[in-house]
Order: C-alpha cells, then sequence, then structure tokens
C-alpha cells in the first residue's frame, strides 16, 4: 500500500510541475489531493506521527506564507510544498527544505543558462510544443521561475530516500 500511495503522491507532485510549467498555476484541488494522499501515507506510524507531520507541515507552510508575502514564492508554491510536507516524519522536513532549495538553485542556474542560448521555438499545434514556445518565451524575459519543478525534485529524494528506493 506504501509502493501505491507513494506512486500517487509522485504523480501529483508531477501533475503540479506540469501545471505550474504551462500555467505558473497550481490548482487548489491538486494540492488538496496530495495533503490527502501525505496523510495516508502518514497513518500507518500512528495517529501520533501524522498529527507531528500535519504540525511540521503547518510550521513550513507558514514560514513560506510569509515568504509569499514578501513576493519571494508564489502561493501555489507554498500550498504544494507545505501539503507535500505532510508526507514526512517532521525530522525530514528539513532534508525536504534543502533538498527543494538546492533543487531550486539548479533550476535558476539552467534558466540563467538557457536564457543566453534559448531558441525560438514555433508554438505549433500540440500541446506541449505550444508549452515549450511559450516556456522559451519566458525564458528570454526571465520571468518567475516554475518552482514546483524544485519542490517535485526535493520531495522525489526525499519520499524516495525514506523508502529505500
Amino acid at each position: 500500500m506504501t509502493a501505491v500511495l507513494t506512486s500517487l503522491a509522485l504523480g501529483l507532485l508531477m501533475a503540479a510541475v506540469w501545471r505550474d510549467v504551462a500555467t505558473r498555476l497550481i490548482p487548489d484541488s491538486l494540492c488538496l489531493a496530495l495533503l490527502l494522499v501525505a496523510l495516508a501515507l502518514r497513518l500507518p506510524s500512528g495517529w501520533m506521527a501524522t498529527l507531528g507531520s500535519l504540525g511540521a507541515a503547518l510550521l513550513l507552510f507558514c514560514a513560506l506564507f510569509c515568504l509569499a508575502m514578501g513576493g519571494l514564492l508564489g502561493g501555489g508554491d507554498v500550498k504544494l510544498a507545505g501539503a507535500f510536507a505532510a508526507a514526512l516524519p517532521p525530522s525530514m522536513v528539513w532534508d525536504f527544505l534543502v533538498s527543494t532549495i538546492l533543487a531550486g538553485g539548479l533550476l535558476g542556474i539552467g534558466y540563467i543558462a538557457a536564457a543566453r542560448v534559448a531558441p525560438h521555438p514555433e508554438a505549433g499545434s500540440s500541446l506541449l510544443r505550444r508549452v515549450l514556445a511559450v516556456e522559451a518565451w519566458r525564458i528570454r524575459r526571465r520571468a518567475p521561475l516554475p518552482y514546483a519543478v524544485a519542490i517535485a525534485a526535493g520531495g522525489a529524494l526525499v519520499l524516495l530516500g525514506q523508502q529505500g528506493m
């Protein structure tokens, strides 16, 4: 059951990445679904452990909300990180945060490098080609990063590491 829930959590993270790259929006329903899966992942550890994880996730949410109020992070990113953090024991939330920050740094370096060499792709008729064309345009004008990419990378590293994968 844990493998199924882990796969579902990772799938929801990937859906958030796709939506964030395509639209720079992360739906509330996706964050809520991730929170429910996260809590289901923690329930086998007992109610107290689940409540501890929920408390740690709430603390992370509040800290990231302060960053969002300063314009440093998007609201969807705050909700996504908070929802995912509920899947982890409280002691691993710091690992998740550090992994996400490092992934965000790599994402930023990639975007800076890509801004110099970003091609001008034609939009085309497929959804993927349109998203790639818009993303290349965003890179060239140095638009905000789709931080769900970093959150998903950091989350996947920590979650898979916790599962021993």
